[in-house]
């Protein structure tokens, strides 16, 4: 009778081994990542999720360290998958995060750093064309069905790096320079405009030298408006083809990240 409950014991450890561990990883990156963590996103449906997600995996990940569940080794491995999703996530939000700083250098070059909205997700103000910009990468996320990849990414990981493995095999390195990326993409993204931006503002700084009679600031403002608005016309039409780039670029970065 005691070796049957053992077994018994054993095979429930086994079983909740199988859907817990995932479901950590999984909820740790939907709270982080983009679309599926957005703050309009009620946190119970986040888990239900997660939760539904991590019963259909269960069954197809093998390999699940069977561990007692109150033990401390249990809350190391239980404290590596919540990094590695806050980690998954965050790579993710890379992605928008170029948008919407693209979108906040834009709006300085243009004059309407102080033409704000509330972000409903981030629970802060944000400048229109940063939210634009959001809404444009979302939109362009969505259609070359970029939730669905990270989806596969993030199950493959399960399989590249199990719960258990050593944290020592992730490409912590790489991380942290999608950081210094992202600045950089945005940049890149917004480099003709604020190119065009900085010759319309020397434009009117050699106007004010040479007739000091005009007014250039009820002449300036308006202009600065106009052509803004025409370069980031100009500039959203070449980014779809850029942001493809940038998007394969982070996924590729995700697969190797726990690849060893």
């Amino acid at each position: 009778m005691n070796s049957l409950i053992s077994v018994s014991a054993a095979e429930l450890t086994a079983w909740l081994g199988q859907w817990w561990w995932p479901f950590i990883r999984i909820g740790a990156a939907f709270w982080v990542m983009p679309f599926f963590g957005d703050g309009r996103v009620p946190p119970q449906v986040r888990l239900l999720l997660a939760f539904l997600l991590s019963l259909l995996l269960a069954p197809m990940l093998k390999g699940m360290p069977l561990i007692d569940p109150f033990s401390v080794q249990a809350i190391l491995i239980a404290l590596e998958q919540l990094l590695f999703g806050l980690l998954f996530g965050l790579c993710v939000q890379m992605l928008f995060m170029v948008m919407t700083m693209a979108g906040q250098i834009l709006s300085m070059q243009m004059g309407l750093a102080m033409a704000v909205m509330n972000d409903p997700s981030n629970g802060e103000s944000a400048p229109i064309i940063s939210q634009i910009m959001l809404i444009f990468a979302t939109l362009l996320f969505l259609g070359l069905n970029g939730h669905l990849v990270v989806l596969e990414v993030l199950v493959q990981s399960l399989r590249n790096w199990p719960p258990g493995a050593s944290l020592y095999q992730l490409d912590l390195k790489g991380v942290v320079g999608l950081f210094g990326w992202s600045i950089g993409a945005a940049l890149i993204l917004t480099l003709p405009a604020v190119v065009a931006m900085l010759m319309v503002n020397l434009t009117f700084g050699v106007m004010n030298r040479t007739a000091p009679s005009l007014n250039i600031f009820s002449l300036g403002f308006p202009m600065t408006l106009l052509l803004g608005l025409l370069t980031l016309a100009l500039s959203i039409s070449g980014v779809p083809a850029r942001y493809l780039d940038l998007v394969s670029h982070v996924l590729a970065l995700l697969q190797g990240l726990s690849a060893g």
